[in-house]
């Protein structure tokens, strides 16, 4: 088979994580007799650098034309300290979702059991916990109209869904639930928001074609809270942009690191795979970051080809790993490897 996959390193530690997961895809390719053509494309603050714009349409014209899209992160001190900055490499990111129809953002929270001393709570909370928070990408108050009046003394940002949006991101997160435990959460804010009470009465009005689908609701305040408390009362989450946001990330540390969690954008057309955290600039060039959640998410996007053994095959090699303690020192400070020496091991363990 030949896979034709666009490569969007990105910034800070995107290009060093990025070539990590490359190596497990070759390493797949070789192994199930597979062809992979790259297409590199600039996005993010070394796009505005080169060409002015985070996301040039010669990007989108790659992304649109890959199978699938492998991305890195975005991000950039120079950016992030100046408020007036008219142009930000976010802005590439919104773009990106809007242009490629990228409605979903699917990210698995699984616990690694060779790490569950890593995460900040206690090992009878987390382990075994395993969820999926499906957030909703191109619609709220990120994308709803926003701005200053002319004196500069007041700022609005609208947040605004339809019903057309509201569904098609709540039929993604039951087809979720029917694969997984058959529970669905969904988090609104229906006690406030004219928005999550519209999320609320879809949900409620889908519920009867998924007779097998135990749903539940829950202000996004108290989800914060049970998710915590409780990770493994959860199975699949769904909710809007800002709450998704948030809650996904919250979610992310349960397993002790963001540098061990995968996640993909799925939509209308070509779908992006990329891990959770962000460009960690601090770190760039040092061959210090966690590539993992890079090559899980390189995972995910030859599962989306149907490609199930080969993303099995990576999955457990970075299992693998882990277990052995090929870790950064984001895991381990006593013996810490080098992010290509991670990648390296798992492309190894892949090819036998």
């Amino acid at each position: 088979m030949k896979l034709n996959i666009g490569v969007l390193a990105g910034d800070g530690i995107g290009p060093e994580i990025v070539a990590q997961a490359q190596k497990a895809i070759d390493a797949v390719a070789a192994k199930f007799n597979h062809e992979v053509v790259y297409t590199p494309a600039l996005v993010g603050a070394t796009a505005i650098d080169q060409v002015g714009d985070p996301y040039p349409e010669e990007t989108h014209e790659i992304c649109m034309k890959s199978d699938a899209v492998l991305f890195g992160a975005i991000g950039d001190p120079k950016f992030d300290n100046d408020p007036k900055a008219k142009v930000r490499p976010e802005q590439g990111l919104l773009a990106m979702r809007k242009k490629l129809g990228l409605y979903a953002n699917i990210r698995p929270v699984t616990t690694f059991p060779s790490l569950l001393e890593k995460s900040p709570l206690r090992l009878d909370i987390v382990e075994g916990a395993d969820l999926v928070v499906v957030r909703e990408l191109t619609g709220g108050i990120y994308f709803g109209d926003k701005g200053r009046s002319e004196d500069l003394t007041k700022a609005f940002d609208n947040c605004v869904y339809t019903k057309e949006e509201i569904e098609r991101i709540l039929k993604l997160a039951f087809s979720y639930a029917e694969k997984r435990d058959k529970r669905l959460t969904v988090v609104d804010k229906a006690n406030v928001l004219a928005t999550s009470r519209l999320w609320r009465e879809i949900a409620q009005a889908m519920e009867p074609e998924y007779k097998d689908i135990e749903v539940d609701y829950m202000f996004v305040d108290n989800a914060a809270m049970q998710l915590i408390q409780w990770p493994k009362k959860f199975d699949v989450m769904v909710t809007e942009n800002m709450f998704g946001d948030i809650i996904s990330d919250e979610a992310s540390v349960i397993t002790g690191s963001l540098g061990l969690l995968p996640s993909a954008s799925v939509g209308v057309h070509t779908s992006v795979f990329e891990p959770i955290h962000g460009s960690y600039p601090q770190a760039a060039g040092k061959d210090i970051a966690n590539p993992v959640a890079t090559i899980l998410s390189a995972a995910m996007l030859l599962e989306s080809l149907d490609l199930l053994e080969e993303a099995k095959a990576i999955r457990e090699a970075v299992n693998k790993s882990l277990e052995a303690g090929v870790v950064t020192e984001d895991i381990s400070k006593e013996k810490a490897y080098k992010t290509s020496e991670v990648g390296d091991w798992i492309a190894k363990e892949i090819a036998g």
